[in-house]
């Protein structure tokens, strides 16, 4: 399978164990909702191989532990941790309305309340305190917070976003001192 065609869903983190036991971490925002999981596909250096699971114990905040098919062994669990785990985009339930998954927004264009065409996502950076939309404007790079109630349509079929920004934020980007423009220097 193509890593295009799949989603990134989390890493094999420690050995669990010595007999090829691992810990994983689930980096999604439901782990229970693949609790009947019954493989996944393992980033190795040849590319993604399946991997179905002897064992499988979610645990608290996503983390798992679970035995793979063909790793019993020590040896055979330290090749593998590290390693970043994906599941097909087709699993994937379809969202509705204005929620969105992260990789479905690439590409889509950014259309302001106000300011009008913004830009198109490039990518969505996740971050401890807050995700951001990255957009590229022209060249120029808008960021603007994943906040649920400032995106207030997403149209699929046009592949467009619309936001409700607060006033000024789309400015900061594209006009003012370091954007077009020197700054005074009095």
């Amino acid at each position: 399978m193509r890593k295009d065609d799949c989603f990134y869903f989390g890493r094999i983190i420690k050995k669990n164990g010595f007999k090829g036991d691992l810990k994983l971490r689930f980096d999604v925002d439901y782990p229970e909702e693949y609790s009947e999981l019954e493989s996944v596909l393992v980033e190795t250096k040849t590319g993604l191989v399946p991997f179905f699971f002897d064992t499988y114990i979610l645990e608290d905040k996503g983390f798992v532990r679970a035995h793979l098919e063909g790793v019993d062994t020590e040896e055979a669990a330290d090749r593998v941790v590290g390693s970043e785990l994906y599941l097909p985009l087709n699993i994937l339930p379809d969202l509705e309305g204005t929620d969105f998954y992260y990789h479905e927004v690439v590409g889509f264009e950014v259309l302001d309340e106000v300011f009008g065409s913004v830009g198109t996502i490039t990518q969505v950076r996740e971050g401890n305190a807050q995700d951001l939309l990255v957009i590229d404007r022209k060249g120029k790079e808008v960021l603007i917070p994943v906040i649920d109630e400032w995106i207030i349509a997403l149209n699929r079929e046009a592949k467009q976003m619309t936001v409700r920004t607060p006033e000024g934020l789309i400015d900061l980007y594209i006009s003012g001192p370091g954007k077009d423009e020197e700054p005074d220097r009095d």
